[in-house]
């Protein structure tokens, strides 16, 4: 996995590792939505590898069942054996638990199977629920690394529909991953300032229920007042900013994102094209379309973000700013279940009164901060605590998740991160200005 990463878990979970049966059927739900998710996709489709950063489907429906196969099964249910050949090619960067397969060669794994990966993971299933049921299960730490394990799957099936979408998009035909009708589309919606006291502030995770160890500890900072857009930067406001030679004016860039756009060649987002008549059209999930001018703009690295904020005059936020604005603001959006797999224009509430919008959902938010540990941070013991801290470096966090971000996994400490360049991830962005 390589999102989000990892790995402190605690009771209270959305109370769903109280009891054994709940736990059990957490478990069940958990893995039926993965296989769900590769339902649409032929035996070709999921063992293509379209860049070094996207991993075939295959590869990820057999990691996170090697995950629980080696931190749980292996070592907590008496009499198991491992294949050892498996965990050679679906480790993905645990160094203490052994050599693995190279990254960028995931595409040539072609044996085992998809059909002998679907009864990996059967098997594994099997054995999972009965260490679960087995008195062994009442463990507490047999129960966290459940947990941990069950938020490690859900990272992957948000990082399965991204990989795919890079997939799908890179064949000549372009073909969807589903077929959807296109949604109308909407007017591009005027924004507004929300302004921010600030203050001293508590961030990161220091409740109870699940939360990965980047978000510890919880500590105090001072945030000056500020603003923040209330709502996310749309296509239409993106338009504007190509229109404006947002893309071929280096005073907006900076150094390493000018030279990067120079190097690459970018003009748009990713996943856009433009037709001979100029107008412009994205690849989704559900295929081609023409771009909607009210739909949050999305697959946008750091820097097209962070100059799409100086040509408008402001900045990107700081992600204590984000989390502090974001914190009594209840989870709800546009998240998987939603069924979009896509981001959505706000809906129009002429009574609504001001407020901030569309912060969990749609887009992860890219923020001004790098990825580096809080402090105090201890990354967790063990194999698991390289789950994270040793990728803090070179990093931008995101925040609030995405239209096929799985349901109870984004949170409002959440913090996910990319390289600066990263465009295939659904990255997108909302302003911020010092008041």
């Amino acid at each position: 996995m390589t999102t989000t990463s990892a790995a402190a878990a605690t009771e209270g979970d959305s109370g769903l590792q109280r009891t054994d049966t709940e736990l059990a059927a957490h478990y069940r739900a958990v893995r039926r939505t993965t296989e769900r998710l590769a339902e649409p996709l032929s035996p070709e489709d999921q063992v293509v590898q379209s860049m070094p950063d996207v991993s075939p489907t295959k590869w990820h429906r057999a990691h996170v069942t090697w995950f629980f196969e080696t931190f749980l099964l292996s070592p907590y249910l008496e009499g198991y054996h491992a294949d050892p050949t498996l965990g050679f090619l679906f480790n993905s960067y645990y160094e203490t638990v052994g050599e693995r397969h190279p990254r960028p060669e995931r595409g040539l794994i072609t044996r085992p199977s998809v059909a002998e990966v679907a009864e990996y993971r059967r098997q594994v299933d099997h054995d999972m629920l009965r260490l679960i049921e087995s008195p062994r299960g009442d463990d507490p730490e047999v129960r966290d690394l459940v947990i941990l394990g069950l938020h490690h799957e859900q990272q992957h099936q948000e990082l399965l529909l991204m990989d795919i979408k890079h997939v799908l998009s890179s064949t000549v035909v372009r073909s969807p991953y589903r077929g959807r009708p296109a949604p109308v589309e909407a007017a591009n919606p005027s924004w507004s300032w929300v302004d921010l006291d600030g203050g001293i502030v508590e961030i990161g995770h220091g409740g109870d229920g699940f939360c990965f160890d980047n978000e510890q500890p919880a500590h105090q900072t001072l945030l000056r007042p500020y603003r923040l857009a209330d709502r996310l930067i749309t296509v239409g406001d993106w338009l504007r900013f190509m229109d404006d030679g947002g893309y071929a004016r280096p005073e907006l860039w900076l150094s390493k994102g000018w030279q990067h756009i120079t190097a690459e060649g970018w003009q748009a987002p990713s996943y856009w094209q433009r037709a001979e008549d100029g107008s412009w059209s994205t690849y989704t999930l559900d295929g081609e379309r023409p771009v909607n001018p009210a739909e949050p703009v999305v697959h946008v690295s750091f820097y097209e973000a962070d100059a799409f904020a100086r040509w408008a005059g402001a900045r990107l936020p700081t992600e204590a700013e984000w989390e502090a604005a974001a914190a009594p603001i209840p989870v709800g959006g546009n998240l998987l279940p939603a069924g979009h797999l896509h981001p959505i224009p706000v809906e129009p509430e002429p009574d609504r009164p001001p407020g901030l919008r569309q912060l969990y959902g749609d887009v992860w938010e890219w923020t001004a901060s790098p990825y580096v540990g809080y402090p105090g941070f201890r990354p967790a013991e063990g194999a698991v605590g390289e789950y994270n801290g040793k990728f803090m470096i070179d990093q931008q966090v995101l925040r609030g998740g995405c239209a096929i971000t799985p349901e109870g996994h984004v949170r409002a400490t959440y913090r996910n991160f990319f390289p600066a360049d990263a465009r295939w991830q659904f990255g997108g962005l909302r302003l911020a200005s010092d008041r």
